[in-house]
């Protein structure tokens, strides 16, 4: 066997390094797809346990966030990544901040427990509502399985179910403006209608990065 080269054990290090980083990239996902999960049963069903669990998943991510930038960070510096390690490397720091993001719409979304708001709108606004929050979950699970996978095909896909969100939206929003609900009600409804389409294009543009990145 040939002694290693003075490169090999700086490689090593890289690569032990990124999969740390891999692993709470990972977690950032379950963590904001179960947020999302959380913040449709906060919403529907009026539950305040729901949305204690999603504030505690946010201060979670908010805290990993600033551990991810700052382990990023110290591998560019100190590794060197060069090609399409340094490709991959400026892609995590990118999607890194739009999880976190995420993660802030899905308490938004939260928020409106004990409200009774999806309890005061028609049956086709609140269908429709509960709809958009079952694709954001299942959008959100695939973007997760999808980097965790390095599954770049399932992260492309991931905008045809976008575009359902869009329709959705889309079409919640003429029906609250059609003078069916309380004109207040239906402001509220229209805002977390458009915090469900944001969490969509998150997704999407993170799968994007996603399967440029591993490619």
């Amino acid at each position: 066997m040939s002694e290693p080269t003075p490169a090999q054990p700086l490689r090593v290090g890289y690569h032990r390094e990124l999969d740390a980083i891999d692993q709470k990239v990972i977690r950032l996902f379950a963590l904001v797809s179960e947020a999302v999960a959380a913040a449709n049963l906060a919403l529907l069903a009026d539950d305040t346990d729901a949305l204690a669990n999603v504030r505690a998943g946010e201060a979670t991510i908010d805290e990993l966030m600033v551990e991810l930038e700052h382990d990023i960070e110290r591998l560019l510096l100190l590794q060197a990544p060069v090609a399409g390690e340094l490709r991959y490397a400026l892609t995590l720091i990118r999607i890194v901040p739009e999880l976190e993001r995420s993660g802030d719409l899905a308490e938004h979304i939260a928020k409106r427990a004990g409200s009774g708001l999806a309890p005061q709108l028609t049956p086709t606004a609140r269908g429709m509502l509960e709809r958009m929050g079952i694709v954001a979950e299942q959008i959100w699970r695939t973007a997760a399985d999808a980097f965790a996978d390095r599954d770049a095909p399932a992260a492309e896909g991931l905008e045809q179910a976008d575009d359902e969100l869009d329709d959705l939206h889309t079409a919640l929003t003429t029906e609250l403006l059609s003078g069916s609900v309380a004109t207040g009600l239906a402001a509220d409804a229209t805002l977390v209608a458009r915090f469900y389409e944001r969490l969509g294009d998150h997704a999407v543009h993170i799968g994007a990065r996603v399967a440029r990145a591993v490619r």
